[in-house]
């Protein structure tokens, strides 16, 4: 019984946590970030300086931005597009006076992937109508747990408490960003990038070795420096120099280590783009890339990279940006139909099967490509049946 209570007792007992040695949840605290095993720091700031960190972030901030963005209303059993809403000139044009629609989502898909609490900003409403969305710093907008254990979220902008229905919140998996989730991985590219920096910047590696076969004289040695900085000084590299006095050259061939460095800094590309669920072709690791696997990974991509974020997107968005009596009816929706678009070729045999076979007509496709409707286009007719046939395109009289 003692020695439960003992240990009980040191359980409750304040623990002291010195800045000396400081601990991932004192830093944290500081809004500091613990350093990693290779000894440096990753946050938002310095994951960007990995390329392929910034190249995962491009490749889903800008896919998501890029597609263009509706307002649909469900009239009944249908679903039209409501394009006079407001939410949709927002959106689709500029959501205040210096941020372009397309600007604002690709900074709060980057900001959720880079971010632990996520992508925010704030929506500014006049007579209950969203009339601008401000995204802010991460320091000036952030949320915090409630500490009811609901999940919910409290949201503080510029020390004022704000409403949860003015905050437009995209958040990731776990309550964690890709960067922190990958925190090791970064953190050994960055290490990997500066000893590649170092070795290349405070000297060149020779392609070979001089060996004298006596002994150097200082008027040998001062020749051997002098043709050694003709050969490889003022920023050159690889080069040889060329010497007397019976002097062997003998040439250098990429070690093992050279070899496996150059190895781990190819897995950390792959590391990273696991973290991010991206393909290494979309960072441009081409090693294993093949006509065939492109195609079916540029499909994964889309499947299993971009629409978990576009869904999520929708989702923050239609909470923040309608009104209670709007939301069971109203929605946004990104429109995917430009990212599974095929090339002109495909299309056009695509189109004209389906209108050969009546599901379509002429004037549907059209409206799938942005042109106008024309007169008789509306009827499902195929074109390329006799004239007799019923629902052809050909007129039924004055035939043969």
């Amino acid at each position: 019984m003692r020695k439960a209570l003992a240990r009980f007792t040191s359980f409750l007992a304040p623990q002291r946590k010195s800045l000396a040695a400081p601990d991932a949840d004192l830093l944290a605290l500081f809004g500091a970030s613990a350093p990693t095993a290779a000894g440096v720091s990753v946050g938002p700031g310095s994951a960007l300086q990995v390329p392929a960190v910034a190249c995962a972030v491009r490749a889903i901030s800008e896919a998501v931005a890029t597609l263009d963005v509706k307002v649909m209303r469900r009239d009944g059993a249908a679903e039209v597009e409501a394009p006079e809403h407001p939410v949709a000139g927002l959106l689709r044009d500029r959501v205040n006076d210096w941020t372009a629609g397309f600007e604002f989502l690709r900074d709060l898909v980057a900001s959720a992937l880079l971010h632990d609490q996520g992508g925010l900003a704030w929506v500014n409403r006049v007579g209950g109508r969203p009339v601008e969305v401000i995204a802010y710093d991460a320091a000036h907008l952030t949320a915090q747990r409630h500490e009811d254990g609901t999940g919910a979220f409290r949201y503080f902008l510029n020390g004022r408490e704000e409403p949860a229905a003015n905050i437009v919140h995209l958040r990731g998996p776990f309550g964690r960003s890709p960067v922190t989730l990958a925190r090791e991985s970064i953190g050994l590219a960055l290490t990997l990038d500066a000893h590649a920096a170092r070795l290349f910047g405070n000297g060149a590696k020779p392609s070979g070795l001089l060996s004298l076969t006596g002994k150097a004289t200082p008027e040998t040695i001062k020749r051997i420096r002098e043709a050694w900085q003709l050969a490889h000084g003022g920023g050159k590299s690889g080069g040889t120099a060329i010497v007397d006095d019976g002097a062997s050259y003998s040439s250098l061939t990429m070690t093992s280590v050279d070899a496996q460095f150059i190895e781990l800094t190819g897995f950390q590309i792959l590391q990273i783009a696991r973290a991010f669920r991206v393909p290494p072709q979309m960072l441009f690791d081409l090693e294993r890339a093949t006509w065939s696997n492109s195609e079916q990974m540029g499909r994964e991509f889309l499947t299993y990279t971009l629409e978990p974020w576009l869904r999520a997107a929708e989702s923050a968005l239609r909470l923040a940006l309608f009104s209670p009596e709007e939301y069971p009816t109203h929605r946004v929706m990104f429109e995917r139909d430009d990212l599974t678009r095929a090339d002109l070729g495909a299309r056009a045999t695509a189109y004209s099967s389906l209108i050969a076979s009546r599901v379509v007509n002429p004037n549907e496709v059209r409206a799938w490509e942005g042109l106008p409707a024309y007169e008789g286009g509306a009827e499902f007719a195929n074109p390329h049946t006799g004239s007799n046939q019923a629902g052809a395109a050909a007129p039924q009289d004055g035939g043969i």
